[in-house]
């Protein structure tokens, strides 16, 4: 679980950087990926990696699990996230 999590955490600051390198130079860019809502991040894969323990008993992701892991993974980070913005005034990149 802490190996898929971190591939996950890892593979979006890798997709991010890739996307800002476009509009800013690379370190500020990483630095920004980084800084990207990390919780969010953490928490959308715990979510995933439960609801896969749940409905299969262990870590084995099959077509049946994927869209209840999909769905857990969209809407856990949400309170989060909409208290970030409402409360501070910050989206993803602040």
């Amino acid at each position: 679980m802490a190996l898929a999590m971190f591939n996950g955490i890892l593979a979006s600051i890798i997709l991010e950087t890739f996307i800002l390198i476009k509009q800013m130079p690379f370190i500020s860019a990483l630095k920004t990926a980084m800084g990207m809502s990390l919780i969010s991040m953490i928490s959308m894969e715990l979510a995933m990696n439960i609801v896969d323990i749940l409905i299969t008993g262990g870590a084995k992701i099959n077509l049946f699990v994927l869209p209840f892991m999909l769905i857990a993974g969209f809407i856990t980070p949400w309170p989060y996230n909409y208290w970030r913005l409402k409360t501070k005034g910050v989206g993803c990149c602040g």
